[in-house]
């Protein structure tokens, strides 16, 4: 017969609970899930991602519905839980009682929120679950001003993800400097440093007197005086156990509900996992110990010895895009030395804390690849003698010379932790490939190791390499496609060395092993020839996907759509009264704004579409490109024309650049965006090419994304004229189209080659720049036209060959 488990919250330590009962004993319990929240277990560790745009709730989603229903779990999620009766053994809820044999308390923890005047003001959020995220983001949408109160982990993440979307953020931190309890001051001037450099405004040694506001928060006033001004203000100051049932029930409460090392409270029949409770007189934030503890429980509840133990725990984390690693105690004391090592230029600080002959503290920021390694010599207590003068360097360097860079990660022991976010350990990895999962994808599938924020994922490849030996091939350099062993950078270089100007050259004299290439590199070396002849050799349409051979998006139904376009974002009456004109004469099935600031209009026929473009180039329009491997757009804000906030004329500025780059061919689509102020409204911080005015002029950022990755934009440069942010933009595209690998976005290639490269050339190099822009130039004076404008009379390359619906005649 089955016991009866109600388990009391559905966060990450309960989850792994039930993960550990339903795949070990999967008929033992029948399981009731209570959840104040309304929906299940999802990785809260990656409600930042979510905060900042990377991820949508739906991808970090641990358990869904399908999930639960599988195993029998009964679920009332959106159910507070009102009381537990210990003595007739039964869990009250708003919506009725359930009796238990047993209980798992997991309620987690609640955000600490500070007892000024003003804390109950609309506008005023902490940073715990979900909906917190979503009313961050909303207020976000509305742009304004933030200040985080907080600078550990949570506040930090908050500021950048505000940041992201547009807000202007400070943050207010008591102490002298940030994440005090994982770095030392060294680190968190580093740290400071760089989200200064992103915009973010921070206050350290600053304490908040009161939240001022009307009908919802307005500013924060700080005791100097100070006043920020406020339109959020995000409580992200620490967190305290939720006891408040376990209290009320009578269970042995301290700072957190005290358990033993089975993981059983005061009461027999109650067990509680996670941050709401306290063991040895500790409490626990981060999610290893959480996870030990989900193994310890379910254990104990099927019958099983086990006991949850104390262990050293590394934090290893990636903090607004800066990567950083604290472990031990790195406090300054007496018998104590430090060995630091500092690279200014690259952002790199590294502090090991040496007690006697052992390491017993490490700080590590900006490069944190070794931080395992270390963290393993001070959980071991490894004597440290022998390789103290190479110590700071890392495991590559012991022994006075480089040494096999795998022969780290190979000496750590089974039970050391490769991924802190979902408590997987070497040894679970291991047995993973020994059973069959030989790569990245394979792991993450059977372990969830690296499937979180990432940043285990060398480790993870090291392990791959380490186990499976000769027979694990790392990812090597591609070829183009099967018809020939080069490589795209390959055939760019031969195809200008040699002056290949067509592709029966190409395919003679680099050896193609197809007469003709395939449908994979025909519009890749279709692409180099134009971009590196753009006189000598003429366009292959049949080299191209379909969309650019139609000028069009072709849609499920096998209709198209057609995009316009509006030069940064710019229409008119006339322009809007043709577009609505041609969508109801030619029957378009849905008319969409764009992200890009541009009109759809989708369902268009395709023998319909040279029509409906000579209707729009009469009205002055012409194609959006929307279909191309070229320029899409150049998104802009109202600039000085309107807006109070701007700073330079972005609306004049996006639509020079849009009028100069429309028509260019490119590896793959590029997009702009100009903004008017730091504001950022034109979102120009992920686009391919953004630019921000200020007062002093133009910051030139590129690499961004913000499709399937999202990616903040890389410093090019400041300059301080309208034409000099043309001229870098320009020679920018230039320079990505004459070395970028085709359907490499501009963020990939430039990871590829390095920022420090592009602006060698782009920036520091006057001559390079000039012959960058008049390269473009000619390039354009092919291509700087409107497609829809030469084919709009060529109907009958447009209609279908036969109507495939009607009967042929006998």
């Amino acid at each position: 017969m089955k016991q009866k488990l109600v388990v009391i919250g559905a966060g990450m330590a309960s989850g792994r609970v039930l993960e550990q009962l339903t795949e070990t004993a999967p008929d033992a319990f029948d399981i009731t899930l209570f959840n104040g929240e309304s929906r299940g277990n999802y990785n809260r560790i990656m409600l930042s991602p979510v905060l900042s745009g990377d991820k949508t709730y739906e991808d970090i989603v641990t358990h869904d519905a399908a999930w639960y229903a599988a195993r029998g779990i009964t679920c009332r999620f959106g159910e507070h839980v009102t009381r537990i009766d210990r003595e007739a053994k039964v869990v009250v809820g708003q919506g009725g009682e359930v009796a238990y044999d047993h209980l798992l308390i997991a309620t987690g923890s609640a955000p600490f929120v500070i007892p000024v005047p003003g804390r109950d003001l609309p506008g005023v959020v902490t940073y715990r679950d979900l909906d917190d995220t979503e009313a961050m983001i909303d207020a976000a949408a509305r742009g304004g001003s933030a200040v985080v109160i907080g600078g550990g982990l949570l506040g930090l993440e908050a500021a950048a993800g505000l940041a992201g979307r547009g807000m202007a953020v400070t943050v207010v931190h008591l102490m002298g400097h940030l994440m005090e309890r994982q770095l030392d001051e060294a680190a968190g001037y580093l740290l400071r440093r760089d989200l200064e450099a992103r915009g973010i405004t921070v206050r350290t040694q600053a304490s908040t007197k009161a939240i001022l506001g009307e009908d919802r928060a307005e500013a924060v006033l700080l005791e100097n005086g100070d006043l920020l001004p406020a339109d959020l203000v995000v409580m992200a100051v620490g967190i305290r156990p939720e006891t408040r049932l376990a209290t009320d029930a009578g269970l042995q409460v301290a700072r957190g509900i005290e358990v033993d090392a089975q993981m059983v409270t005061s009461d027999p029949a109650i067990l509680a996992v996670g941050e709401c409770v306290e063991f040895s007189g500790q409490l626990f934030g981060l999610v290893a110990p959480l996870y030990d503890q989900a193994k310890v429980a379910a254990q104990t509840l099927l019958g099983r010895p086990d006991a949850f133990v104390l262990r050293d725990t590394a934090t290893k984390l990636k903090v607004t895009g800066c990567d950083l690693f604290s472990a031990g105690d790195f406090a300054a004391g007496p018998g104590r030395e430090d060995i630091v090592y500092r690279d200014p230029a690259r952002g790199i600080y590294k502090r090991l804390v040496i007690e006697g002959d052992r390491l017993v503290g490490a700080v590590m920021y900006g490069d944190t690849a070794d931080g395992a390694w270390f963290f393993g010599l001070i959980k071991d207590g490894t004597e440290i003698d022998a390789m103290r003068d190479t110590l700071i360097f890392g495991p590559g360097f012991q022994g006075g010379s480089a040494a096999d860079p795998l022969s780290a990660v190979a000496a750590l022991p089974p039970e050391a932790e490769i991924c802190g976010c979902n408590g997987v350990c070497k040894g679970t990895i291991v047995q993973a490939i020994e059973g069959g999962a030989q790569d990245l994808g394979g792991l993450r599938a059977a372990t969830k190791a690296s499937a979180s924020c990432g940043t285990c994922t060398g480790l993870v490849e090291q392990l791959l390499q380490v186990t499976l030996g000769e027979g694990y091939s790392a990812p090597a350099a591609r070829p183009v496609c099967t018809c020939t062993e080069l490589t795209h950078e390959d055939v760019r270089r031969l195809i200008k060395a040699k002056a290949l100007k067509s592709q029966p050259a190409v395919w003679q004299e680099l050896g193609w092993t197809t007469p003709n290439g395939c449908h994979v590199c025909r519009p890749a070396v279709n692409f180099y020839l134009l971009a590196d002849w753009p006189l000598e050799y003429l366009d292959d349409p049949q080299s191209r996907f379909v969309n650019e051979r139609k000028h069009a998006n072709i849609q499920k139904d096998g209709t198209f759509s057609v995009v316009p376009r509006m030069w940064g974002g710019i229409t008119n009456p006339v322009e809007l009264r043709a577009i609505a004109d041609a969508a109801e004469k030619y029957g378009a099935q849905t008319v969409k704004v764009t992200g890009g600031q541009r009109i759809d209009l989708l369902g268009i026929k395709g023998e319909d579409l040279p029509a409906i473009w000579s209707d729009l180039n009469r009205a002055g329009l012409v194609s959006g490109h929307a279909y191309s491997k070229g320029l899409r757009t150049v998104k802009t804000c109202v600039g000085t024309d309107h807006c109070r906030f701007g700073t330079q004329d972005s609306t004049g500025l996006g639509i020079k650049l849009e009028q100069t780059l429309w028509g260019s061919w490119t590896p793959h689509k590029v997009k702009l965006a100009v903004s008017g102020c730091p504001r950022n409204c034109a979102e120009a911080t992920c686009k391919d090419v953004g630019i921000i005015c200020v007062d002093s002029g133009y910051q030139i950022g590129v690499a961004g994304a913000a499709g399937m990755d999202l990616k903040e934009t890389e410093r090019l440069a400041d300059v301080a004229t309208e034409q000099e942010a043309m001229d870098l933009t320009v020679a920018f595209i230039q320079l990505y189209r004459e070395n970028a690998r085709y359907l490499d976005r501009p963020y990939k290639w430039v990871a590829k080659v390095g920022l420090d490269w592009v602006k060698a050339r782009v920036v520091d190099d006057p001559a390079e720049r000039r012959r960058l822009i008049e390269a473009f130039e000619l390039s354009q004076s092919i291509y700087r036209k409107d497609p829809w404008a030469e084919h709009a009379d060529r109907g009958r390359a447009y209609a279908p060959l036969a109507d495939l619906t009607r009967e042929a005649a006998e």
